[in-house]
């Protein structure tokens, strides 16, 4: 048996019995771990209101050999989505990133990268705020998987998309010159595709005093989105909430 405290993100947690929950959490220093969280709806002192998705925790949890879920017996609140409004947009953009990190994480896989990410998106996404910073971790989850290839050459002949507009497929990963565009594509815009490039290059920080209105890389955000799920091999339930917003 070993004891261990780390950072951790909540990522979603499940009643059992009369008090007890199941909590999925990213944590810092082991990737993603589930654990049982004894009397959490009665314990304030040790729980409180930790256990909200994508709260920001420091956890200390048990783990014993040959035991899938680890005893997690308190979680300390270093920032809460709870401390500015919820309104219903803000609400969906954060169990987008909530879903992402269920569905995309393997058990026991630190992500540092991938950690420091999703503490700089939440930062920035506020009430009546959400597409940059949800474009945003939707670009960079896709390419911190490992899906993302190239956003400045077609990923058939190669050739620089220079000043031109690049197409992408539901069914194919990366994009594409307008030669090489199958059946049934979409564009990525010349200014998304821009923004695409400067996403990868900049801190999120650089990005947020512009004015990002839902139809802004509305293009960009469904090709990060339509690789994530290809690759996850099933729909997004958040990114269908969002797209209904947008």
């Amino acid at each position: 048996m070993s004891a261990h405290q780390a950072e951790a993100v909540i990522l979603r947690t499940w009643p059992i019995h009369e008090a007890d929950q199941i909590v999925s959490l990213f944590t810092r220093a082991q990737g993603r771990i589930r654990g049982v969280a004894k009397a959490a709806a009665k314990s304030r002192r040790r729980f409180g209101g930790a256990l909200e998705p994508m709260t920001w925790v420091t956890a200390s949890w048990v783990e014993k050999p040959k035991q899938d879920l680890v005893r997690l017996d308190a979680c300390e609140v270093i920032a809460s989505p709870l401390s500015e409004p919820v309104d219903y947009p803000r609400a969906a953009a954060l169990a987008f990133y909530a879903e992402v990190l269920e569905e995309a994480l393997p058990d026991h896989d630190p992500q540092d990268a991938v950690f420091r990410l999703i503490l700089a998106v939440l930062g920035h996404t506020k009430s009546q705020r959400i597409w940059m910073p949800v474009t945003y971790f939707s670009l960079w989850m896709t390419r911190l998987l490992g899906w993302m290839p190239s956003v400045t050459h077609c990923t058939v002949c190669g050739e620089a998309f220079a000043a031109g507009a690049a197409w992408f497929h539901v069914d194919a990963d990366g994009l594409v010159c307008a030669r090489d565009k199958r059946a049934g594509s979409r564009m990525l815009s010349v200014e998304s595709l821009a923004l695409a490039r400067r996403m990868f290059e900049s801190p999120i920080a650089a990005l947020a005093g512009e004015a990002w209105p839902a139809n802004r890389a509305a293009d960009l955000r469904r090709f990060a989105i339509q690789a994530l799920e290809r690759h996850l091999e099933r729909r997004l339930r958040a990114a269908a909430v969002l797209a209904k917003l947008a």
